[in-house]
């Protein structure tokens, strides 16, 4: 069986894939809130937020796929599977069936704040071990908090 060798130390290597492993499950339960909330959503402003829920999922998942491709490159097997993500997740979930407009602007504005703040740990901790690997979420960091700021802006 082929391994890849990782450039980083042993314990760069754990330091910096524990942070990835935690930016890749928020990314796929960001992705999964998001479109959740883009099928059941209602309101006065259905359409604009249910675009707007698309463009999070588009980012979510452009993000899903290059912290797991950095992870693979440096070594680390990324844990994308259903289970992983229900077992480690520690975002809020959306209420079932029909969702408010404002209810879901004020809940994606918070579960933005939440991954924003648990990735600024991430790229802090990343900073000695592999600066590339916190280049990578210093980018989505910025992106993630492009649309914090559009949707606390609706509210």
């Amino acid at each position: 069986m082929a391994t890849v060798k990782s450039p980083l130390t042993d314990e760069a290597m754990k330091a910096v894939g524990e942070a990835l492993q935690g930016s890749l499950v928020d990314l796929i339960d960001l992705s999964l809130v998001a479109k959740q909330a883009h099928w059941n959503l209602t309101g006065r402003n259905f359409k604009v937020v249910h675009e707007h829920l698309d463009e999070v999922v588009a980012l979510a998942r452009g993000g899903q796929d290059d912290v797991a491709e950095r992870a693979v490159a440096i070594g680390v097997n990324p844990d994308g599977r259903a289970r992983t993500v229900a077992d480690r997740t520690t975002l809020p979930q959306l209420e079932a069936g029909y969702l408010d407009d404002d209810k879901v602007v004020a809940a994606v504005t918070d579960v933005l704040a939440q991954i924003i703040g648990r990735f600024r740990e991430r790229i802090a901790a990343t900073d000695e071990p592999d600066p590339v690997t916190q280049d990578l979420l210093i980018s989505i960091t910025a992106e993630l908090e492009k649309q914090h700021w559009m949707f606390q802006a609706q509210t």
